[in-house]
C-alpha cells in the first residue's frame, strides 16, 4: 500500500508539473526585460506598461469581457427557464427533447461555426457583436442546461408542492423556494460557460465582424508574427483576476455555511 501511495504521488506531481509548469513560465517572463521568452534579462515591468498603452489589446479584452458577461447572463436565463421546463415535463419524447438541447456541446466548433455562419449570411445580419452574441449564448446554454438539470433532480419537489398548497403563484413558488436552491447551480454553470466564451476561437473566427475582434482572436492572429510579452502580461493579470475570484468564492461560500450552521443552532 505504501509502495503504490508513493507511486500515485510521484504521478500526481509529474501530472501537476506538466500542468502548471507552463503557466510559472507565462508568469515569470512577463516580467522579463527582455523581448525574447528564451533568456532571462532581468526584472522589468516594462510589458505591463505597454499593455495598457497598446489600444487594441485593451479593446479586444474589452469586447471579450462584454461578450462574456452578456452571453453567460443570456445563457443563464436560457438555460435555467430550460432545465425547469424540462424538469416538470411530462411528455414520451422528454427524452429527445433533452438529447437536442445539449446537441451544442456535441457538435465540433469548425461545424457549429460553419452553421451559424451560413444561417446568419441567410437572415443577411452584419457579422459583429451581435452575431457573437447570438453564437456564444447558444453553445453557453448547455452548460448552465446541464448543471441546473442536475440539481433539479436532487431537490425535493415537496418544498415546491407546500409552497402552492399555501396559496403561492407558480411564479411566486419559483422566486421564493425553487431558485434560491437552483442559485448554486445556476453560478457553477454561469461561471463554466464564461469561461468557455472567453476561451472561444474557432466558431468567433466565423461569425466576428471585420471591425470586431475579441482577445483570443487577437492572440490568435498575432502567432503569425510573434506572440509578445503583452500577452504574458495580459495572461498574468487574468490569471491573478481568476485566482481572487476564487478566493472570495471560496470565503463567501465558507461564511453561507457558517450562517446555516448558526440559523439551525438557533
Amino acid at each position: 500500500m505504501k509502495r503504490n501511495s508513493k507511486i500515485a504521488n510521484i504521478y500526481l506531481g509529474i501530472i501537476l508539473f506538466f500542468m502548471y509548469f507552463p503557466i510559472a513560465m507565462v508568469v515569470l517572463y512577463s516580467f522579463n526585460d527582455s523581448r525574447l521568452t528564451v533568456s532571462w534579462k532581468g526584472f522589468s515591468l516594462q510589458w505591463y506598461e505597454k499593455l495598457f498603452s497598446n489600444q487594441a489589446l485593451m479593446e479586444a479584452l474589452g469586447n471579450s469581457l462584454l461578450l462574456g458577461v452578456l452571453s453567460c447572463f443570456l445563457s443563464a436565463v436560457l438555460g435555467t427557464l430550460g432545465a425547469v421546463g424540462l424538469a416538470k415535463l411530462k411528455w414520451k419524447s422528454k427524452g429527445i427533447i433533452e438529447y437536442v438541447s445539449i446537441l451544442p456541446l456535441m457538435i465540433p466548433e469548425i461545424i457549429l461555426g460553419m452553421v451559424f455562419l451560413a444561417f446568419f449570411s441567410l437572415l443577411g445580419m452584419p457579422f459583429g457583436m451581435l452575431t457573437l452574441l447570438v453564437a456564444h449564448t447558444v453553445f453557453c446554454v448547455p452548460y448552465i442546461l446541464m448543471q441546473v438539470k442536475a440539481r433539479l433532480v436532487g431537490m425535493d419537489k415537496a418544498l415546491e408542492e407546500a409552497a402552492l398548497d399555501l396559496g403561492a403563484t407558480p411564479v411566486r413558488a419559483f422566486f421564493d423556494v425553487t431558485l434560491p436552491m437552483i442559485t448554486p447551480a445556476v453560478l457553477s454553470g454561469s461561471l463554466l460557460a464564461f469561461a468557455m466564451s472567453m476561451d472561444d476561437v474557432v466558431i468567433s473566427v466565423f461569425v466576428s465582424g471585420p471591425r470586431t475582434s475579441t482577445l483570443p482572436l487577437k492572440v490568435y492572429t498575432q502567432l503569425k508574427t510573434g506572440v509578445t510579452p503583452e500577452i504574458n502580461a495580459l495572461c498574468t493579470l487574468m490569471l491573478a483576476v481568476t485566482i481572487l475570484v476564487i478566493i472570495l468564492w471560496k470565503i463567501a461560500a465558507g461564511l453561507s455555511k457558517k450562517n446555516k450552521k448558526g440559523r439551525q443552532q438557533i
